[in-house]
């Protein structure tokens, strides 16, 4: 059965009005909250950056219900895996066991603006095959002496340690880092614009890891953006935190600056074509259909943006979810 996460997006909402978002999102019958980690937003002028883990630990106090699931953090460079293994433990004590963490590879907007290196993809995925085994050895209460290439650790142990066993999702959106999260990690997220294109190089790769490796075919958490407006002055409007996500060179820019000035420099229409425009509960069905009926999710995340938050937040759950788990159910 298909389980819904809504989408709390740090680079759009102030960290207090996430926490309203994640209270309303519980009431509306979500399973699940995503919750984005970064340094540095989108663009610089309509946009926050507040500090997941600090949102999250006020999410787990506000909810009573809902799981939440960092939607990713990058355990390279900012943090050492140890670290973020501490933060794992910890938010899953003041959740009560519903904390799960959700990691990728990352971009240059969080690195970057630190003095921290940015290596090619190669290096960050061999950096992350160390990171995954350091996490869940301390998530899973060893004393950890740990020499790797790039990460250490001497008697390493999390003296607060999570209720139980904290799920460790990789973001994939390619077969290298399907294939390693069906080694290492306990589920796959992923971004879907095309879901025949997910299942080539996606869902398909790490399944047949998984069997090389021995291991079952991973959980599949899969997001995917919407935007619901009336007419498209609204949808860019309700876009313009995250107009420089679809701007080129997203993965190596370091000012959020010059996202926005390459995004405000394209034609308006081509960045709006690159998500799915909603207006009704009907719009939303239509457009996570997919995810259900031909991917097949376990989690199917709910990426929506729009001029009121709260109002669509109650509409997705009145009547969006009860339509998309009737799908699930049939």
């Amino acid at each position: 059965m298909t389980r819904f996460a809504y989408f709390c997006g740090h680079e759009q909402w102030q960290p207090e009005v996430l926490v309203e978002h994640a209270v309303l999102a519980e009431q509306a019958g979500f399973d699940f909250l995503v919750v984005s980690e970064h340094f540095h937003p989108w663009v610089d002028d309509t946009s926050a950056s507040g500090y997941a883990f600090s949102t999250i630990g006020a999410m787990a106090q506000a909810t009573e219900r809902v799981e939440i699931s960092t939607g990713v953090t990058t355990p390279l460079f900012r943090y050492h895996p140890a670290v973020v293994a501490q933060a794992a433990a910890t938010l899953d004590r003041l959740s009560g066991g519903r904390f799960h963490l959700g990691v990728g590879t990352g971009e240059n907007l969080n690195e970057g603006p630190l003095g921290l290196p940015f290596p090619k993809y190669a290096e960050r995925a061999a950096r992350m095959g160390e990171a995954l085994q350091i996490m869940r050895r301390l998530l899973d209460g060893e004393k950890l002496d740990f020499a790797g290439d790039y990460y250490k650790t001497d008697h390493a142990k999390l003296y607060s340690p999570p209720v139980g066993r904290v799920p460790i999702w990789l973001a994939a959106g390619g077969p290298k880092s399907a294939a390693l999260a069906a080694r290492l990690a306990d589920g796959i997220i992923t971004s879907v614009k095309q879901p025949e294109v997910t299942v080539e190089r996606v869902t398909g790769p790490a399944g047949a890891a998984a069997a090389d490796a021995g291991r079952r075919p991973l959980p599949v958490m899969a997001s995917r953006w919407s935007i619901r407006a009336e007419n498209q002055d609204e949808a860019w409007e309700a876009l313009s935190a995250w107009r420089g996500l679809r701007a080129p060179g997203r993965l190596e820019a370091v000012d959020p600056a010059v996202l926005r000035k390459r995004a405000d420099s394209m034609d308006r229409d081509e960045i709006l074509s690159m998500y799915s425009l909603v207006s009704e509960a009907t719009d939303y069905v239509e457009v996570y259909r997919p995810l259900i009926t031909e991917l097949n999710a376990d989690v199917v995340t709910i990426q929506t943006t729009t001029l009121d938050q709260p109002g669509t937040i109650k509409m997705l759950g009145d009547e969006v979810l009860p339509a998309l788990r009737a799908l699930s159910d049939s």
